[in-house]
């Protein structure tokens, strides 16, 4: 399918995008498109950091860079205000004071944002975005950059340790407060980092810049994030539908395997440490009825996934929908019990599908598809970390089923000895 991109299409967010107009793209090309941004993302802060200097404003205008329709505004002017002239100027002399009191103190501003972020976002506005998940995490960085370098030499390794430091604070005051569990808080971790380092290097080179690093932009800027926020909870879209597909196969033919797709006896293999951690694992499939209509039963660790049949073509192909389904995971916390908002809809199983395709050599191509949503931004990022999610509870489904089948075609030595 062929499709016109209009220069309006740079306008509209991206949450529309991602559910109107690239509703039918391939799965990887949202991650994709997310790595082939981020360069340019940082090129747009920089830039706008450098002119906004040149026109003799504050650097820290660059973060309007983030915000929707903002940030096309703030190009606009930058780009038609006139170039101030500066004075140069002696360089400061740094101070040599303590670092290890100006490391705290900068890392415990930068973990204050990030704590005030979390609760406006989750508790007050009920979202979990790219405010949240990049937009805090660079403020934090740069801020904690500024502030550490605001009025001392520290190289970029000292800075990036300090502001390293910050984000395992505000991450271990996430798990003490049973806010999210550990294994939530770590698949977050990566993308707070890759955000927060970029914010890192802007601060500190705002503070490095400058002769007269003044507090008040900084303090300023924080407003942005909850104005962020706050804009995306009021423009929530349709999530996009993304397919997940898996396969193995079988040495057997679609008539024996049947049985083992429409319901399969418990899988008595240890789950491994992914599952141990928390994230919800098949344990059986049980069949109440038979055909369209019948009703599919998939346990999970977590609970069941109640699966109506859409398509019953014995030996062929199984689909059914998903009208319940349990929690993606149970937190991994130091409280039992913890339910985070995000766990009754960071994830939704829409419909699934087993495929059986008959090979030359008698066997059996078993193909499983599950559709599902994910209702977290960046939605690019988080799908990479569901599609593997899902991948990994597939291939837990059909190598047991493989294993049933084949056991069961192995023929028996007679008198049951090996």
């Amino acid at each position: 399918m062929q499709m016109v991109w209009t220069p309006l299409d740079y306008v509209t967010s991206a949450s529309f995008l991602i559910s109107q107009r690239l509703q039918l793209a391939p799965s990887w090309l949202f991650p994709a498109l997310a790595a082939w941004t981020l360069p340019f993302v940082w090129i747009g802060v920089a830039m706008s950091a450098r002119r906004a200097v040149d026109a003799g404003r504050s650097a820290w205008l660059a973060v309007l860079f983030f915000v929707p329709v903002i940030n096309y505004v703030l190009m606009v002017a930058l780009c038609v205000a006139p170039s101030v002239a500066r004075e140069s100027a002696a360089e400061p002399a740094w101070a040599e004071g303590p670092r290890l009191s100006a490391a705290l103190l900068s890392a415990a501003a930068g973990a204050l944002v990030g704590i005030t972020m979390i609760v406006v976002s989750v508790s007050v506005l009920n979202t979990y975005g790219t405010a949240l998940f990049f937009g805090a995490p660079f403020v934090m960085g740069a801020l904690t950059a500024f502030l550490f370098n605001r009025r001392r030499h520290a190289t970029s390794a000292e800075t990036n340790s300090v502001v390293l430091v910050m984000f395992l604070a505000v991450a271990g005051t996430t798990l003490l407060a049973g806010w999210d569990g550990a294994v939530c808080i770590l698949m977050a971790l990566p993308l707070a980092l890759v955000a927060g380092f970029m914010g890192a290097t802007l601060g500190r080179a705002i503070a490095r810049g400058s002769h007269t690093p003044d507090l008040p932009p900084s303090i300023a800027v924080m407003l942005i994030l909850p104005m962020w926020a706050a804009t995306e909870s009021s423009s929530i879209t349709r999530p996009i539908v993304h397919e997940v597909q898996t396969s193995v196969d079988i040495a057997a033919p679609p008539d024996l395997v049947w049985p083992h797709v429409i319901a399969f006896a418990p899988i008595t293999e240890p789950p491994d440490l992914l599952f141990r951690l928390g994230i919800a694992y098949p344990e059986r499939a049980d069949l109440v009825g038979e055909g369209v209509g019948a009703i599919r039963y998939c346990r999970f660790s977590t609970g069941p996934f109640v699966e109506p049949i859409t398509v019953w073509e014995p030996g062929r192909r199984l689909s059914f929908d998903v009208t319940e389904s349990p929690a993606p995971m149970r937190e991994l916390s130091l409280y039992a019990g913890i339910h985070p908002p995000h766990l009754d809809h960071i994830l939704r199983s829409r419909r699934g599908e087993f495929r059986l395709v008959p090979r030359a050599t008698g066997g059996t191509r078993l193909e499983g598809s599950t559709w599902y949503e994910v209702t977290m931004a960046p939605e690019a990022y988080w799908q990479v970390i569901s599609d593997a999610l899902i991948h990994r509870i597939h291939e837990r489904v059909l190598d047991h089923i493989k294993n049933e089948v084949e056991r069961e075609r192995t023929p028996r030595p007679i008198g049951g000895r090996e």
